[in-house]
């Protein structure tokens, strides 16, 4: 779990943070904070403004309102390469790698234009092998992406990511689609990851390893959090329950 050095140290500052898209709010005022070295959990009804989010921290999305910060510089109005370069990176619910390249050249690309861009091509491509065994593609590094199966695509999808050194890594849904031991080998692979550096945001509708991996845990209701803390009183908290579980609170 996250250690007492990093109980102070805030990374990521999101305030007052809104995105409507024709007339209807996706995200009102979203106000949280990740500190370094922390795995936060969010999850949230589908349509509550997950996916948003993540877009407008990482600059694909411009906010109608709002401010965000990493590590005190703020990075509100940045595009997503100069956000990427500051130190956030991300993986999404369809993953997207380049089809017809080979997991190592993809990988490379992440070492290429990440956070400490790597000139050597040579340099770029230890890096990526190194990556790609992290994540468990060791010794598919020649395999084009298109044929990897969707459980190798993901881990491709994480090890891009990795790849560009980031201080932050969001997460959209990596364990959807996993069976069961899966879902437990990917979250010892995001423990893994905090080890290494990063803090780690991830959304996720598992919602038993959402709360076995996360510090805290931030729900999202109708594009606003109703619910930020640690994830056994976020699992007994009523508008928790009402809200995303059904009446039926998780063990």
């Amino acid at each position: 779990m996250l250690s007492a050095s990093g109980l102070d140290r805030r990374l990521l500052d999101v305030q007052g943070l809104t995105k409507s898209f024709g007339g209807l709010a996706a995200v009102k005022g979203l106000t949280f904070s990740v500190r370094e070295g922390e795995i936060v959990g969010f999850i949230g009804p589908n349509g509550s403004g997950k996916t948003t989010a993540f877009n407008l921290i990482t600059g694909l999305l411009a906010p109608d309102a709002g401010h965000i910060w990493l590590a005190g510089e703020e990075i509100t109005a940045f595009r997503p390469h100069a956000i990427c370069a500051k130190g956030i990176a991300r993986t999404f619910q369809l993953v997207k790698p380049f089809a017809h390249l080979s997991a190592l050249h993809n990988v490379m690309v992440g070492a290429i234009y990440g956070r400490e861009p790597v000139a050597a091509l040579a340099t770029a491509a230890s890096q990526a092998r190194e990556t790609l065994a992290f994540v468990g593609l060791a010794g598919k590094d020649q395999v084009e992406a298109r044929r990897l199966t969707l459980v190798d695509r993901k881990r491709l999808e994480l090890a891009r990511a990795l790849a560009t050194r980031p201080r932050l890594l969001l997460l959209d849904e990596f364990m959807a689609g996993l069976n069961p031991q899966e879902v437990q080998t990917a979250m010892a692979l995001v423990r893994r990851i905090r080890e290494t550096g990063p803090a780690v945001v991830m959304i996720e509708h598992i919602v038993t390893a959402v709360m076995g991996v996360s510090d805290r845990v931030i729900v999202l209701s109708a594009g606003q959090a109703i619910a930020d803390g640690p994830p056994e009183a976020v699992a007994r908290d009523p508008k928790v329950i009402d809200a995303y579980l059904g009446g039926v609170g998780v063990a």
